[in-house]
């Protein structure tokens, strides 16, 4: 009998080839990086999935660079390949800059002027947080200029939202960040004049959709400092709005409401100062919903449908106390972390709202929100602390790392590499 020949891989069947292929291209890819397109990142989660990057930082260690800003802001940069996109606040005026991964500055565009004054030093005209497609970079200054612009500099549209839809009457000033999703700009006005959930074409500026909001809030929380969140499940998504004592979930296509999550600011012990600064957060089976001052989480199903409450079925678990005043929530490997503004990190069972540990990490003021970057959980102090955790059950601090500047924007992450948005410097943390 003839011995059978040992298959090469070649002579494989086709599919285990493509797999083998397909996994060496994902292996590739996961090496080289992702972009971090907005605030919360490519999946709109404060999640990234690269690794390799540095636990310990200092001016001394891992520091690939530092560049000098022209003022301060909270606005988190947005990276596409060797390019870095933030918004600054010099003097009056409010500008986007680009810088590249090397720290060099490349260009800047005047967005506009200081918006309405906020509390301290923290809030200004560069609050918003930039995004782009890879191809325009959008921007909105708390003046309500709101701009896009190529790679170059080179503007590609421009209005201000004032002018379009009202004269803004925030207490704090205009925070809130508009979403960029599949071509269009996602933004919500909720303040004591207007109420509203706006779409626009991200090519042109033009509106889709505006549709009203209706709350029966009253006093502070008419006006809210949250951004929109994105939930996405396949090929389902859905706008999540939040503030005046509501979040409401959106149909992309008009912007009808798909559900309105209720009970966030009892009426039975109404408390008109209750704002919503800090934003939901969504992933595929869950979105996380705040409220602040110590106040409610809400967990909620993404198939829910209708006003909910307390006990309503489309509501996984709603805890009493414990949320962040500021900084948004992030779920990770089944667990939802809270970053309260005093220095608390809370862990939850995100299936059940069980509270698994509520420890004190870091006194300090917190601001920022929280991300995870190759599987650790990077807390941001004001005053320049880095607390890097492990996200499991237990606190389990690995690091604390200190920079010499003041810090209330979130981190970003991309090409294996961690920027930092001081008031003084933008750093980048990785290899040279």
């Amino acid at each position: 009998m003839n011995q059978a020949k040992k298959p090469s891989v070649l002579d494989r069947p086709s599919s285990t080839f493509l797999c083998a292929a397909w996994s060496l291209l994902l292996t590739a890819g996961f090496c080289l990086g992702e972009d971090w397109p907005q605030w919360r990142g490519p999946r709109y989660d404060a999640v990234s999935r690269e690794s390799g990057l540095p636990a310990e930082w200092s001016e001394a260690q891992n520091l690939a660079w530092k560049a000098p800003l022209p003022g301060i802001a909270s606005s988190t940069p947005a990276v596409w390949g060797d390019r870095i996109f933030l918004t600054s606040q010099a003097g009056r005026e409010v500008r986007l800059l680009c810088l590249g991964t090397d720290g060099k500055e490349r260009w800047w565009y005047r967005l506009g002027q200081e918006g309405a004054k906020g509390r301290e030093e923290e809030n200004n005209g560069a609050s918003p947080s930039p995004s782009t497609d890879g191809k325009l970079v959008f921007a909105l200054a708390g003046s309500g200029d709101f701009a896009a612009v190529d790679f170059n500099g080179k503007e590609a549209w421009r209005f201000n939202a004032q002018e379009r839809y009202g004269r803004f009457t925030y207490d704090f000033g205009m925070h809130t960040t508009p979403l960029l999703h599949h071509g269009r700009l996602y933004l919500q006005l909720i303040h004591a004049r207007l109420q509203a959930v706006i779409a626009l074409d991200a090519a042109t500026g033009q509106e889709v959709w505006k549709v009203d909001r209706p709350t029966d809030g009253r006093g502070e929380c008419l006006n809210s400092y949250a951004s929109p969140c994105l939930w996405v499940r396949g090929g389902e998504a859905r706008l999540i709005t939040h503030g005046n004592d509501y979040a409401i979930a959106h149909h992309l296509a008009d912007g009808k409401e798909a559900w309105r999550a209720g009970g966030l600011n009892p009426k039975n012990r109404y408390d008109a100062s209750l704002r919503f600064v800090a934003s939901p957060v969504a992933v595929a089976d869950l979105i996380v919903i705040p409220t602040a001052k110590n106040g409610a989480v809400v967990g909620v199903s993404p198939d829910a449908s209708g006003v909910l409450s307390a006990g309503s079925p489309g509501e996984a678990w709603r805890i009493t106390r414990g949320t962040p005043d500021v900084a948004s929530p992030v779920v990770f490997g089944g667990r939802v972390f809270l970053c309260r503004e005093n220095g608390v990190l809370t862990c939850l069972e995100a299936r059940s709202g069980r509270q698994l540990f509520s420890e004190r990490f870091h006194p300090e003021t917190y601001r920022a929100s929280p991300v995870i970057a190759d599987g650790k959980l990077i807390l941001t102090a004001k005053d320049g602390t880095f607390t890097v955790v492990k996200p499991g059950e237990t606190l389990e601090i690995l690091a604390k790392n200190k920079l010499p500047d003041q810090f209330t924007a979130s981190p970003a992450v991309a090409g294996g590499r961690l920027y930092l948005r001081g008031f003084k410097h933008l750093y980048a943390i990785g290899t040279k």
